[in-house]
């Protein structure tokens, strides 16, 4: 059980703050009653997952600043007073990292040096909890995947992202700041990005499948597992409440593991479709991809009590009842 109330009296930013899951966060603290001060922190870059209808029912419970977490110079101002950053900004997409490599760059490693910089200079005890990614191991040597696994990632992303962890672990070594690192696989849910696979595959999936058109399955037979945006929420407030994952890199699984295919036949029964095709995978996407790859998060559930409360059919559907009604709010941004 989560005990918000340590919540209270408490100001907390997140940055990535107006995307999937930093918006499900702060749902989720002002829904527990707990008496918090939220920052959102956003740059809304249309190549990213920030979508101001995402918070439409909290927006006036927030405060919310339109800032790139690559500016610095405002980022030392507005985290000066924080006792809690949920530092979920980033570059998501592996395929741009590869087109735009020194963007991801900037993004995903020099802007995390920068902002763990000024917290060392300004604000040493605020506490940080980071997103990283499953993406950091590559493609896995055994399954499932635990914190023991080599770190050999395949992709300029996994690269930066690793990077950016190391920051915030050295930090806390070198420095003190209360640091952890979440390595999430991969979250999905209401308010994800649908006009592309930049956020994750099954955001094109699902818009197929509500405009009523078939959608593309690449390879079909890795096996992933899916971690639901609330469960994923719940985690970074896990983590932030437990002193016992300062200092540590720990995996975020989900409830579930298929195969892709297995995901396209679930997704193809939810409320109808006009099904999907199972093809070969482009080359440039091939290049990158891991194959199967599901999370042991035992480490993290021992340290925090946490597990994912919201099977892979409840997300899916839940996922398609949201985007029936609010689709027109995630095609143009």
């Amino acid at each position: 059980m989560l005990d918000f109330s340590r919540f209270n009296r408490q100001k907390i930013m997140i940055t990535g703050g107006v995307g999937l899951i930093g918006s499900a966060l702060a749902r989720r603290l002002l829904e527990s009653g707990a008496e918090v001060d939220i920052l959102l922190v956003d740059s809304l870059n249309e190549n990213f997952g920030g979508n101001l209808f995402n918070i439409g029912a909290i927006r006036d419970r927030v405060r919310v600043n339109i800032s790139d977490i690559r500016d610095t110079h405002g980022l030392r101002y507005l985290l000066r007073d924080c006792d809690i950053i949920f530092n979920l900004a980033g570059q998501t997409s592996h395929l741009d990292s590869m087109s735009a490599p020194f963007e991801d760059l900037q993004i995903n490693c020099l802007a995390q040096l920068s902002l763990l910089e000024a917290c060392r200079e300004i604000n040493p005890d605020v506490r940080i909890i980071y997103a990283s990614t499953r993406q950091v191991y590559g493609r896995p040597q055994y399954l499932p995947v635990d914190e023991r696994h080599p770190v050999n990632p395949v992709d300029v992303n996994g690269i930066n992202k690793v990077s950016g962890e190391s920051y915030h672990l050295l930090y806390h070594t070198v420095h003190g700041l209360p640091t952890t690192v979440l390595r999430l696989t991969n979250t999905y849910g209401p308010h994800m990005r649908i006009r592309d696979a930049r956020q994750i595959f099954l955001g094109i999936w699902v818009k197929n499948l509500i405009q009523g058109k078939p959608f593309e399955v690449w390879g079909g037979a890795q096996r992933r597992d899916f971690l639901y945006v609330d469960d994923a929420a719940d985690a970074f407030i896990a983590a932030a409440l437990s002193d016992s994952t300062i200092g540590k890199v720990l995996n975020v699984g989900g409830s579930d593991t298929v195969t892709l295919e297995e995901l396209a036949q679930r997704l193809a029964g939810v409320r109808g479709s006009s099904g999907f095709q199972v093809c070969e995978f482009p080359a440039d996407r091939k290049r990158i991809d891991i194959g199967d790859y599901f999370t042991d998060d035992t480490a993290f559930r021992q340290l925090t009590g946490w597990q994912p409360l919201t099977s892979l059919a409840d997300g899916l559907s839940q996922t398609v009842d949201f985007y029936r009604k609010h689709i027109d709010a995630y095609l143009s941004s």
